[in-house]
């Protein structure tokens, strides 16, 4: 029994914990308020840790790239947010109306850069230009996923009036820059101490998830949805992933990318950030929101991390076929 708990990924049993521990021991009233300001000092240090990280050179070389990165810009932030708001105006009928929603703040997230490096590694893709394209595709999301998803929501949603801006400046990009400015005294240390950052983005994600999910609950989440509706939401994102993964292979390839490249450009087109996807709904929804909106990423999360391992096997046969 523990063996098998063992081989599940560190990130999924924290998420599982903190879904369960809200739908038990959920945080409302005053509880509620302090678990926020955890949640976003947590996620202030998880930012500032990641300006540290991510050094100038590697932005100023993915920017260079723009034969890469221009076309997967516009695949996440275009293609991929059309296509949620297809699925978001499809499920409106089928749906409680903040879960289809969930759907639409999906496609606007940019990808995540544990994972798709991860994966593309293993896969024997281009791992530099998964990391830097990754990474500045998180860098954008922070400025435009929320404006995109409150042009395409119709704002009805979110209102980024100074107020919201000023959440996001304080809570994401300021803690990013000072990380920057801080990167030549800190990065030798955060780089002698590399699971610092891991175990960060884990808490910090774990974190957000407990507090949106608490406000969910109290919104009864569980009630909300029958088996029938959890069949159409997984089916719906399902769809949703064939639609991310076989777009950005037949892409890359339209672009006449190498196979290393073609393998970056999959998973970082196809994969959908939780570590960037979970701090912005708390910072631009109210937690009671947050929670329903988050429920289709949670399990898209899972889902990504299903199909990319015998993704990158089957990567690693064609490499080799070759």
């Amino acid at each position: 029994m523990f063996g098998l708990i063992s081989r599940i990924d560190i990130m999924i049993r924290m998420l599982i914990v903190a879904i369960v521990l809200a739908s038990i021991v959920p945080a409302t009233g005053a509880a509620r308020e302090i678990a926020q300001q955890i949640s976003n000092l947590a996620i202030f240090v998880l930012f500032f840790l990641n300006g540290v990280r991510l050094s100038r050179s590697e932005v100023s070389r993915g920017v260079r790239n723009m034969r890469l990165i221009l076309p997967l810009v516009l695949w996440c932030f275009g293609a991929m947010a059309a296509a949620g708001l297809g699925l978001s105006v499809l499920a409106g009928g089928i749906l409680p109306p903040l879960i289809a929603l969930g759907l639409l703040y999906l496609g606007v997230l940019p990808s995540t850069v544990q994972s798709a490096t991860a994966y593309t590694s293993m896969a024997g893709g281009n791992v530099a230009s998964s990391v830097v394209s990754a990474a500045l595709l998180n860098i954008l999301g922070v400025f435009i996923s929320a404006p995109i998803f409150a042009w395409l929501s119709g704002g009805g949603y979110v209102e980024l009036g100074f107020d919201g801006l000023m959440r996001l400046f304080l809570i994401l990009i300021l803690p990013f820059a000072l990380g920057q400015i801080a990167q030549s005294k800190l990065s030798p240390w955060l780089k002698g101490h590399p699971a610092l950052v891991g175990w960060m983005d884990r808490t910090a994600i774990s974190i957000a998830v407990y507090v949106a999910f608490s406000g969910a609950v109290e919104q009864d989440l569980w009630g909300k949805l029958d088996m029938i509706g959890w069949g159409w939401l997984t089916a719906l994102l399902c769809a949703f992933l064939l639609f991310a993964y076989f777009g950005a292979w037949i892409l890359s390839g339209v672009l006449r990318l190498g196979l290393g490249n073609r393998i970056s450009f999959t998973f970082a087109g196809a994969h959908k950030s939780l570590a960037m996807g979970a701090p912005l709904a708390l910072v631009i929804f109210p937690p009671e929101s947050a929670g329903l909106i988050l429920v289709p990423l949670l399990i898209y999360h899972l889902l990504q991390l299903v199909v990319s391992a015998p993704l990158a096997n089957r990567f690693v046969v064609m490499r080799a076929a070759r």
